[in-house]
């Protein structure tokens, strides 16, 4: 695939159909993925997430606003077009009040289709696959994470505040600086400061700045944050920990888009796009009086979620590579590699901490480790943890029984003999699981030519050696 192609999805129960679709689409430059029902579709979304969905409607099985409904479950801001040989102004209505992008009756002019496509990709702000640099610090292939940058994406594209929420360590100030480099602030400044980490009696000084002899120790004028990011991005993490007299006055900066240093009897207009973050749950602060509603909902115009890693275990091999990569550049030791066992106990860890104790871990081992090859001991030990096994498929619902196995197929790249082990079932018993959702162990290999096509097969073509 190339790098600026943007990836669709396309399902259809009609092969020649969704061949002869398939093959317009690539025409015109896109990347295709197939699928033959909804439940073959929800298992490509789960191995790689597209930038648009185009469906059937009549399907046997699930049909396309069903599967509309199952994806946007997740997938929120992903763009879903609809067609249909049955289409009526009732459904069409339906279908587009529900959200659904675009609805197409067959037969349709081609032109059409691909002007339906090319303005679903860009009122969606998916960005092209070579325009990535903005994100490159956070490392992943979940598609949870996938979904939660193509929203990050679109909304840097505006100047409206975001909060971002998360438990700590899932790498909130990344997010942030991301939404800055993706926004048309970029070239300007980005000033980040923890609203927990400065005294009260300092913090109001180092938003706003001071004028010199405002307080003791103020020997000269000093601009403030606010004054520093001019022009760009001011982000307050942990913005639920400020204290309430600062609230009233970052919400009339807010509102009026002007500071007044400490001691002095004039504004300052100021340009920031403002950013925050916290682990805090705010409505419950704003119900105990810890903090103000008004100013909840001026920062949280569009509220950001970061999963904890925990629920994003497919990304733990790839984090651990990334930061295996980085620590053998600064020890010297260019041949660090994690230990199969190691890398199951990594996989398998509750993980409080997130991707923040990921990284402490693996520099903990990697620090410790006399060998190249980091063993399982000096892993556990950096862990510190006593139970550390996976969930047991029985006792997961059915409800995200797909995503399960798709994130084991990942982190063993298709390899049923070692995902079955890590799942705790036999290879029959696995085999069984990936034919009710429609899982390929093909899918998760790494393709060596890198084509632009991903096929979904049905489980009945499946050929076992």
């Amino acid at each position: 695939m190339e790098k600026n192609q943007k990836r669709i999805l396309l399902v259809d129960d009609d092969k020649d159909l969704l061949h002869l679709i398939s093959m317009r689409l690539r025409a015109a430059g896109y990347a295709v993925t197939t699928a033959e029902s909804g439940q073959a579709a929800l298992a490509a979304l789960a191995v790689a997430p597209p930038e648009l969905v185009v469906t059937d409607l009549r399907m046997d099985g699930m049909d396309g606003l069903a599967l509309f409904d199952a994806i946007h479950r997740d997938a929120p801001s992903l763009p879903v077009v609809i067609l249909t040989a049955h289409g009526t102004i009732p459904e069409a209505v339906a279908a587009t009040q529900r959200g659904v992008f675009g609805f197409l009756t067959k037969p349709f002019d081609p032109k059409v289709l691909l002007d339906t496509v090319a303005e679903a990709l860009r009122l969606s702000g998916a960005p092209n696959g070579a325009d990535q640099g903005w994100r490159t610090e956070l490392v992943t292939r979940s598609p949870a994470m996938e979904s939660l940058l193509n929203q990050a994406r679109r909304v840097a594209l505006s100047d409206a505040a975001v909060c971002i929420l998360g438990a700590s360590g899932t790498g909130k100030e990344l997010l942030a600086r991301a939404i800055h480099r993706a926004s048309r602030r970029a070239d300007a400044p980005f000033v980040g400061v923890n609203c927990s980490a400065i005294p009260e009696g300092l913090l109001e000084s180092e938003l706003f700045g001071h004028k010199k002899g405002s307080f003791t120790g103020a020997v000269q004028d000093r601009r403030g944050l606010f004054q520093a990011a001019d022009g760009g991005t001011l982000f307050l993490d942990e913005i639920g920990d400020m204290p309430l007299s600062l609230q009233v006055k970052l919400l009339r900066v807010l509102e009026e888009r002007v500071v007044r240093p400490v001691g002095a009897n004039e504004d300052i207009e100021v340009n920031v796009r403002l950013l925050s973050a916290t682990h805090r749950k705010l409505e419950d602060r704003i119900a105990s009086g810890e903090f103000r509603e008004d100013l909840f909902y001026r920062l949280s115009v569009v509220k950001l979620s970061l999963p904890a890693l925990a629920e994003r275990r497919e990304d733990i091999p790839l984090l651990a590579g990334h930061f295996l990569v980085d620590f053998a550049r600064r020890y010297d030791r260019p041949r660090l590699a994690l230990s199969p066992e190691a890398m199951e106990l990594l996989v398998a860890a509750s993980w409080p901490g997130n991707v923040r104790q990921l990284l402490n871990v693996v520099e903990q081992a990697v620090a410790l480790s006399a060998t190249d090859v980091i063993p399982a001991s000096l892993v556990r030990q950096a862990l510190d943890a006593g139970d550390t096994a996976l969930t047991p498929l029985d006792e997961a619902r059915r409800a995200f029984e797909r995503d399960y196995l798709a994130r084991i197929l990942k982190i063993t790249a298709g390899n049923v003999t070692q995902a079955a082990r890590l799942a705790g079932r036999n290879r029959t018993e696995f085999y069984r699981l990936l034919d009710r959702h429609a899982l390929e162990p093909g899918m998760f290999k790494p393709s060596p030519r890198g084509d632009s096509e991903r096929r979904v097969v049905s489980s009945a073509s499946r050929m076992r050696g």
